[in-house]
């Protein structure tokens, strides 16, 4: 940890205004050892900075100090939100925001002092009777007409996190000019300012009200329901690893018609500890362990899971020697919208003005479905508001048939505004209900794609920095990457950078182009003559720097891809080496 004097001074400063009588006893008492503590580590971690609005909204290690999560932080949050809603809405009689939480310790508590918060403004709250699903907050903001909401979560992140994040009156995610005014009215926030005391006549408990059509909703994006019925008893295992899904997925499940669903009794307590899993992350295959177990013992179909909030959905299925394999969330993508466009089409219900969405780190194999059926396909960035402004900006125009990104986020439907794994989940078992339905299993579908669009490896590269000295680690390693571009990446010679920051694409022969985007955004991009696609951006939630890299290869028979994968992840592992991650 640094040790420097001045910064070390104004943490202090910063810690001893949290030791007032506007603080309760224990913060007070935690701050005051940290003060007292020789090593100043924790204060510099707790009070070097403000916790601020990044692609997920706040988000933050639970305890005391103004960068991490509590009663406070998000009190001035709520408190500098509901200024900016009055400000903005002051000709509306009534504002009212919906407040949902998840499963994570002290989100009923945050979510309360929220609800608590908006009403003392005179502001309505909606706030959900327990956890709910991430996009069942969205669709109710919708739903009930309101102008704002807010859902504490901290989605997939370790359990010491929790997060705050704030929707605008569309269902979506915060975006710009709403975003950067919620920040300066927080800024000026202090403690005292914050009206803790609630008005109970603006607090109304919602809950089964929205759920029923929420899942009347969610069952009119089925394509093909005679499949569901031949296949109503297809072998579904789930678990919502603690989490909200367990309040809706096994409900919509049912309410598609499948009969067949076990949930993985361990993971369906709530428990914000997560007790069974290391990281409540279906991107990990330890996460998915006690499903694994019961889809083996069971022989199932398809393994599904939701993360704790239920936006996001992982899944495992069986190969062609009957073993079971995980799903990445690239490959996750591909196959809701080939399926989407496919029996869409198939049905006779799509249009020339349907569109879908991916982000720019997503596999570019969605590109090649999309231009050989004709459909428009959009690149945005990372983070689902992005998706939700293009949903937005085609409203009454162009109808948005589904999208997704690689981080297992996929939204089929625009009556939500965030991604939804309530949605996902149902699709996915339409999905091998299909597949069954003509002797198939999900990873036959997949294969089949490889073979008609072409083989691509996806690899995610997580290089994890944390605190101050690592935010700034991570700064200097884009910075040193936009001064010196790599010419090469594992041996395929790259021919285009892209810089999202200056909005500007250069091409080998040196050509300028522009690059069209809402705003700039500090990622870099380098495609190269082989198809080869790397991206490297900042994590917007979490304290690391991505890496998304992305080979291609030509599949003439589903018997190539373990060789094939293998090759792949022989290449990733050069690209690693031309990029100085191999020691991460």
């Amino acid at each position: 940890m640094e040790n420097n004097a001045a910064l070390i001074a104004q943490c202090e400063a910063k810690a001893k205004a949290w030791l007032s009588p506007s603080f309760d006893e224990q913060t007070r008492n935690e701050v005051q050892a940290m003060l007292d503590n020789p090593d100043k580590t924790q204060l510099i971690e707790s009070f070097y900075k403000d916790l601020e609005f990044g692609t997920g909204g706040l988000r933050g290690i639970m305890g005391p100090g103004t960068n991490r999560m509590n009663i406070y932080v998000v009190g001035m949050a709520t408190q500098g939100f509901a200024n900016y809603l009055k400000k903005n809405f002051k000709d509306r009689e009534q504002i009212s925001v919906v407040v949902c939480h998840d499963c994570r310790n002290n989100s009923r508590l945050y979510a309360e002092t929220v609800a608590n918060i908006f009403s003392a403004n005179g502001i309505k709250a909606y706030i959900f009777d327990d956890l709910r699903p991430t996009p069942e907050c969205s669709f109710a903001i919708r739903y009930l007409k309101a102008q704002a909401g807010v859902n504490i979560t901290a989605s997939h992140n370790p359990r010491e996190y929790n997060g705050y994040k704030a929707y605008w009156e569309d269902g979506a995610q915060v975006l710009a000019p709403h975003d950067k005014g919620i920040i300066d009215e927080v800024n000026k926030v202090t403690i005292d300012d914050v009206k803790f005391q609630p008005n109970k006549d603006l607090i109304q408990i919602i809950g089964e009200d929205i759920d029923e059509p929420y899942l009347r909703q969610i069952r009119t994006i089925s394509i093909d329901r005679e499949v569901i019925r031949r296949q109503h008893d297809l072998k579904i295992v789930y678990t919502p690893l603690h989490g909200a899904g367990r309040v809706m997925i096994p409900r919509s499940l049912a309410y598609w018609g499948f009969d067949n669903v076990h949930c993985v009794p361990e993971q369906m307590i709530k428990d914000g500890n997560f007790p069974t899993v290391d990281r409540p992350n279906p991107e990990f295959a330890e996460a998915l362990t006690l499903g694994l177990r019961d889809a083996k013992k069971l022989d199932a179909d398809i393994l599904m899971a939701s993360d704790p909030d239920a936006d996001r959905v992982g899944m495992a299925c069986k190969n062609d020697k009957g073993e079971w394999v995980l799903i990445n969330g690239n490959q996750t993508c591909l196959i809701f919208l080939w399926y989407i466009i496919t029996n869409r089409k198939a049905k006779g219900l799509l249009k020339p003005t349907d569109f879908i969405v991916k982000t720019i780190v997503t596999t570019e194999v969605i590109r090649k479905i999309a231009a050989k059926q004709n459909i428009e396909m959009r690149d945005c960035y990372t983070g689902f508001k992005w998706i939700a402004r293009e949903i937005a900006l085609s409203e009454g125009k162009q109808q948005y048939i589904g999208g997704g990104e690689e981080s297992y986020g996929f939204l089929a439907e625009d009556f939500v505004r965030d991604k939804d794994a309530v949605s996902a989940c149902s699709l996915l078992a339409e999905i091998c209900a299909y597949a069954k339905d003509q002797g198939k299993t999900l990873y036959d579908i997949l294969m089949g794609i490889y073979l008609e669009y072409g083989f691509s490896k996806e690899f995610t590269v997580n290089v994890e920095r944390p605190g101050k000295s690592g935010a700034e680690e991570i700064q200097k390693m884009m910075s040193d990457f936009r001064a010196n571009p790599p010419k090469e990446l594992g041996g395929s010679k790259v021919v285009l950078w892209k810089d999202y920051k200056t909005l500007k694409a250069t091409a080998a022969d040196g050509k300028v182009t522009d690059l069209v985007m809402p705003e700039a955004s500090n990622v870099l991009q380098w495609f190269c003559d082989d198809d080869t696609k790397v991206s490297v951006r900042p994590s917007g939630t979490e304290p690391k720097i991505k890496f998304y890299i992305e080979v291609k290869d030509t599949m003439t028979d589903a018997s190539q891809y373990e060789e094939l994968d293998k090759k792949g992840m022989k290449k990733i592992e050069a690209i690693k080496k031309s990029l100085g991650l191999d020691k991460d």
